[in-house]
């Protein structure tokens, strides 16, 4: 008998000891890091609402309980039983039973009200049908991406079965290791801003902590060729890591797939569905302009199968010696700061990811109460000694004094945005603006993939700020969807009706002018002298939104029938920079997020930003608080125990 065998079968003894007499347990086995226990009385563990939780704390696993399928009541029957018992005001859209794990899957417009309070829904229909519960949001926008996930994940639910029960065993298989030890390789993102990449090694495990690209600077990947990543092999992997979806983190996590990995892939359930938007994006441009992509999509389709999703604050076995856990990082839709548990007690290490450290109108700040961190490793984005970024209140005061002047001069204004965040960040700026008349009621035009992404946003609101989370959930009140925002799915004439209307506001990716549809507004509106051209984002050294900040006037243009021609026009409209709208902490906030950490950490390693701001970070926190501090280089590493 394996040591895996032995575990479930000494597990499942346990279990029928705590349990009552009359309950049996059929089988019991890993999921994935869950422990999936079958029975033939589902109805008498959803009696004792505590039961679960009990079993949970005592062996120290997440655990489902499924019916086995010999006791399932017919769909036809449990389905208007489901209905009954479910309020009609939860807006149920759609029921979906899977005979095979004798879950059902309820999607409803308030999950809320399906799972009742502390569950009591949840545990009333498994006592009435037997049936397990499992409860999904219907999009209050509706979202091709989430669509198309959650069908490709029903279609693959037999496979994916199999990789989490193989994941489950690897997850809980003996230790071979006869000594401790914990080392962090870097393979990107060090003195520069990109390719965040990194290994976290023990004896016995190797786990790859994101894989992102380097935007603008085709080929400087991470280095995934060295030993101590793919070097020895993909299949060598125990896990990968992703802690947000923006692609200087996440673009090359397929292709990890194309190289032979076949393990799991752990961040949260937005992470998941923006990972799938922006690396299909990501490949739509390449072939746009006239690159080779890494990979294909069969290898986007591979990652989102593999992903596990966790929620913040689940602490979860993801190998013999590593315990994982999530923290709102408070800088896009499901970031997460990255804690992980390394043996028993033997030490501590925890990735920032990105993070904005203070509250913004969209994200709770990010997490930094950990029990322990021995070792920290830092974003520095915005870690020099002078990267102060305006206030908050400042930055919008700013936005609504140009978006006033225009209109009253009858213009529009542009505004170039990120899809992800920043976009969002604005649309509740300009919600709460025209609701507070501060500003005139105008059209708000969003172009580009702002409206998916937004969609998305809607699909989680339970990752969003507090404040804004109640208004969608309690006062049944989603500004996303205010009657101002209008998604552009017309092209070029829709876009020219905009331009020969009246004033509005125009939210259009790409957030740095890079191409997209921004360059489509440009020739639009780029001669009207009563119109304003405003960023709320940074312009990278060498991109064109750089350039007009600097004072550029001849704008080269694509001609919309024929992309290989292109002409020049010279830029009228007014250019405004409105600072403040970042995702990423300033230094002051980056600082904060250390101080405040308690106990702080013994060392700190401050990567993702450039040399300066690096440099000047890590020298900060050692003189400040008496910390050992590190600007490693790439290809580095660091052996702390």
């Amino acid at each position: 008998m394996s040591q895996v065998e032995k575990q479930l079968a000494d597990t499942k003894a346990q279990i029928e000891s705590e349990i009552p007499d009359d309950v049996s347990v059929t089988d019991v086995k890993y999921e994935g890091p869950e422990l999936v226990v079958y029975t033939r009385h589902p109805k008498e563990f959803a009696q004792d609402g505590d039961l679960v939780r009990r079993l949970a704390s005592k062996l120290r696993k997440r655990i489902t309980v499924r019916p086995h399928p010999d006791v399932l009541s017919d769909p036809r029957e449990a389905e208007s039983k489901i209905e009954e018992i479910i309020p009609d005001d939860a807006g149920v859209a759609d029921l979906d039973f899977h005979e095979d794990t004798g879950e059902v899957v309820i999607e409803a417009e308030k999950p809320g009200m399906v799972i009742g309070r502390r569950g009591s829904t949840l545990r009333e229909i498994t006592q009435e049908v037997g049936w397990t519960p499992e409860v999904v949001r219907t999009p209050p926008i509706e979202s091709s991406t989430v669509s198309n996930v959650r069908n490709f994940l029903k279609q693959e639910r037999e496979e994916r079965r199999d990789i989490l029960e193989r994941v489950g065993r690897t997850i809980h298989r003996e230790e071979m290791a006869d000594e401790q030890w914990v080392r962090i390789t870097t393979l990107g993102c060090c003195r520069e801003v990109g390719r965040a990449s990194f290994i976290l090694n023990t004896a016995e495990t190797r786990i790859l902590v994101d894989c992102g690209d380097k935007p603008g600077a085709e080929g400087e990947v991470p280095y995934l060729q060295v030993p101590e990543a793919l070097g020895a092999g993909a299949q060598n992997l125990d896990a990968v890591v992703l802690t947000h979806a923006h692609l200087d983190h996440s673009a090359l996590i397929p292709l990890l797939f194309k190289y032979g990995y076949d393990g799991p892939i752990y961040c949260t359930e937005p992470t998941r569905d923006l990972m799938g938007l922006l690396t299909l994006d990501y490949l739509d441009v390449a072939s746009k302009e006239g690159r080779t992509p890494p990979y294909e999509s069969a290898q986007v389709r591979e990652a989102i199968k593999h992903t596990i999703p966790l929620e913040y604050g689940d602490v979860t076995d993801i190998a013999p010696d590593v315990k994982l856990t999530f923290h709102n990082a408070g800088h896009i839709l499901g970031s997460a700061v990255s804690h992980f548990h390394i043996g028993d007690g033997l030490y501590n290490v925890a990735f920032s990811g990105d993070i904005h450290y203070d509250d913004t109108r969209l994200f709770n700040g990010a997490v930094n109460d950990f029990p322990r961190v021995e070792t920290l490793v830092m974003e520095s984005t915005y870690g020099g000694r002078n990267d102060y970024q305006t206030d908050q209140e400042d930055s919008e005061a700013k936005l609504i004094e140009v978006i006033n002047e225009t209109y009253e001069q009858d213009g529009k204004v542009l505004i170039p945005a990120f899809a992800v965040g920043r976009s969002q960040e604005i649309m509740m700026v300009l919600e709460e603006a025209m609701r507070t008349d501060k500003i005139p009621e105008m059209p708000v035009h969003l172009d580009g993939m702002i409206w998916e992404a937004t969609a998305i946003h809607t699909t989680y609101p339970e990752y969003l700020r507090d404040e804004l989370r109640d208004r969608i959930f309690h006062e049944d009140e989603n500004p996303f969807l205010a009657d101002q925002f209008n998604h552009i799915d017309g092209g070029e004439d829709e876009r020219q009706e905009v331009a020969d209307g009246g004033p509005c506001i125009v939210l259009s990716t790409s957030g740095m002018m890079t191409g997209g549809p921004i360059m489509s507004w440009l020739r639009h509106l780029g001669t009207e002298e009563n119109s304003n051209l405003t960023f709320v984002g940074y312009q990278a050294q060498g991109t064109l939104g750089r350039r007009i900040q600097n004072g550029w006037e001849e704008i080269p243009v694509q001609d919309p029938q024929n992309r290989s021609r292109t002409s020049t026009i010279t830029l009228k409209m007014g250019v405004e920079t409105v600072d403040g709208f970042s995702g990423h902490a300033d230094r002051q906030g980056l600082e904060n997020f250390v101080k405040t950490m308690n106990p702080r950490p013994e060392k700190v390693l401050c990567v993702h930003g450039d040399e300066r701001s690096v440099q000047d970070f890590s020298s900060a926190l050692y003189h400040d608080y008496n910390m050992r501090t590190f600007a490693p280089k790439n290809l580095e590493t660091f052996r702390f125990k």
